[in-house]
């Protein structure tokens, strides 16, 4: 199955975008007649064949349209802190992207390394995830944001915040109920702050931890997402 990514999808005919037309006809050497897949990210597969091998603006007919396709029964939100190392940051987004992701937030907090992204880049990367896990959600990725702006958000989920301590003693995976609405948020590298998980409590999150080891941001981040999207099976 090849799934192409285009957004504002409409009538029995659509141009996929230049740099999905060379990689459908120069990469991949499709051919006129050949099917394809195609989704505008907003859960709408449509079943499709080409009509015109144009490298720029490859042409595909719509057959058949799929709606809300790998639909799931809640919504998951993983904000967290970007890696000094952008490669690290750039593995983390394509991983849960593939495992399941909804909503996708860099935070700036007290201990961060990095406070600039190049969204466009990191969106690419998303995409490609997407297209590479045969998905029909394209995961929205945020503006950078203060993490004292963040918190105080308005969230219809259970809301939680991972962190290292001791004296955390209740793990994500017995507080989550599944089916639940989530937000998740991962600190940087030198974890929150103590003010930053007072604060957070304070405004409804629930500390919890990821098991006994001390991980890694990214490896934190992909454990969370892949935790909730395990219970949901």
């Amino acid at each position: 199955m090849h799934l192409f990514y285009s957004p504002a999808i409409s009538g029995d005919f659509h141009f996929l975008p230049e740099d999905e037309s060379r990689h459908c006809i120069k990469v991949l050497r499709l051919k006129k007649g050949d099917k394809v897949h195609l989704t505008d990210g907003l859960g709408n597969l449509f079943e499709t064949v080409i009509t015109d091998e144009d490298f720029n603006n490859c042409k595909l007919e719509i057959k058949q349209k799929f709606t809300e396709y790998g639909k799931r029964s809640f919504n998951l939100h993983i904000a967290f802190a970007p890696t000094k190392n952008i490669n690290r940051f750039e593995w983390l987004l394509e991983k849960i992207t593939e495992i399941g992701v909804d909503i996708i937030t860099p935070l700036i907090c007290e201990h961060s390394e990095r406070r600039e992204l190049k969204a466009n880049r990191q969106n690419k990367i998303i995409t490609s995830a997407m297209k590479q896990a045969l998905k029909a959600y394209h995961p929205v990725l945020n503006n950078v944001i203060p993490f004292q702006k963040f918190i105080l958000q308005d969230f219809t989920a259970s809301k939680f915040i991972a962190y290292c301590d001791e004296n955390n003693n209740d793990s994500l995976k017995n507080l989550y109920q599944s089916g639940e609405n989530a937000v998740i948020m991962i600190g940087p590298e030198g974890d929150f702050s103590r003010d930053e998980i007072e604060r957070a409590v304070f405004n409804g999150f629930k500390p919890v931890n990821l098991g006994k080891a001390r991980l890694r941001t990214e490896t934190a981040a992909l454990v969370a997402c892949h935790t909730i999207n395990l219970l949901n099976q």
